[in-house]
């Protein structure tokens, strides 16, 4: 796959997903601030991928940073991260990302004799191991998951969890490219995802780009192809994961859960274990997005709605626990009641 970002000389490179599946063309964001904006206008998007992005969004900002003492630095440190975590709200891959160069900044910023240029290359690599541990991740994590899913048949995905929504290989699509490179004979249905059509413009793109047979529906066709017994299996990713196992991910995802657990079909959501939320008791507690109204009464800058009609436009819902089949992730497939068996797999001691 193309990268979805990457660290260069010059900045962080992103791929703009804003303009696919019809252009591939790039973003050079050479400050934070600009990494920040690609962030919030979705040029970068996926839980996974905008975690990683805020970390090399603090060490581009330490690098290009004019500080001239330990002590400026670290108050310009501050308005860094506040300003790539003011982003966009729901994903808690980005605060975790945030929080782990918070932590590796404050260790390094005491040591006697160090330099801000010792910093910022000790934060940039940092950043590359995370986007390194991301991508081994999500093929863990499709490795977990790829039994999970059906010989041959249909499995139906919602918003796009894959290559594009992370460092490489992806999450919920992780899942099914592991399942397909295991030989099972899956035919992907992916919502259309309204109103910014990720699964239309992304995971279509993704998926014919790996030869992996595709069927884009729109949002409301679900229900019937679950009832004519053509989707065997639902797989996608999240956002965040609450301590109960209610999972935030792309609006319309609880419709499809709801769906799912109607016609007897299994619901996984495929998520790294940094979007494991431990600190939030319940979906409840998830901070819901709003997007702007222009993404729902505008396509393609033609207006769609009457002038001055009400719009809402959450860009999350949330699943509860009750829903959902497995939650597959890098350290192993966790099944209900999810407060223990997510307390289990926290507790297992990581390598870093």
């Amino acid at each position: 796959m193309i990268p979805t970002l990457e660290w260069t000389a010059d900045g962080v490179r992103f791929l703009d997903q804003t303009k696919l599946p019809l252009e591939e063309t790039y973003v050079l964001a050479t400050s934070y601030r600009q990494v920040a904006d690609v962030i919030t206008t979705m040029v970068v998007r996926g839980a996974p991928a905008i975690g990683v992005s805020a970390a090399m969004g603090v060490a581009l900002g330490v690098k290009e940073s004019k500080a001239t003492s330990i002590s400026d630095l670290t108050t310009e440190f501050g308005a860094i991260c506040n300003t790539l975590a003011a982003t966009r709200p729901t994903a808690v891959n980005l605060f975790w990302a945030i929080a782990h160069m918070r932590d590796l900044f404050s260790a390094l910023a005491s040591k006697p004799g160090i330099t801000r240029e010792g910093i910022a290359d000790a934060l940039i690599k940092e950043a590359q191991v995370m986007y390194d541990e991301d991508i081994a991740a999500c093929k863990t994590m499709g490795a977990n998951g790829a039994e999970l899913l059906p010989e041959t048949g249909g499995v139906l995905t919602h918003c796009n969890a894959g290559a594009l929504a992370t460092c490489g290989y992806g999450t919920a699509l992780g899942v099914i490219r592991a399942a397909v490179e295991r030989g099972r004979a899956i035919h992907v249905y992916a919502d259309e995802t309204r109103p910014f059509l990720q699964g239309a413009r992304l995971t279509a793109w993704e998926l014919m780009h790996d030869g992996i047979p595709t069927t884009v529906l729109c949002d409301n066709m679900a229900a019937s192809l679950m009832r004519q017994g053509k989707i065997k299996a639902v797989v996608v990713g999240a956002d965040r994961i609450a301590a109960n196992g209610d999972v935030a991910n792309k609006i319309g995802t609880y419709n499809v859960a709801i769906l799912a657990k109607e016609h007897g079909i299994p619901f996984y959501v495929a998520a790294p274990w940094s979007t494991i939320d431990t600190a939030t008791p319940t979906g409840d507690g998830i901070p819901i997005e709003q997007r702007p109204e222009r993404e729902v009464t505008h396509h393609a800058g033609k207006q769609l709605t009457p002038h001055g009609v009400g719009i809402e436009n959450p860009a999350f819902d949330v699943t509860p626990a009750k829903y959902v089949t497995a939650i597959i992730t890098e350290r192993g497939v966790l099944r209900a009641p999810y407060a223990e068996s997510l307390a289990e797999l926290e507790a297992i001691p990581t390598a870093r």
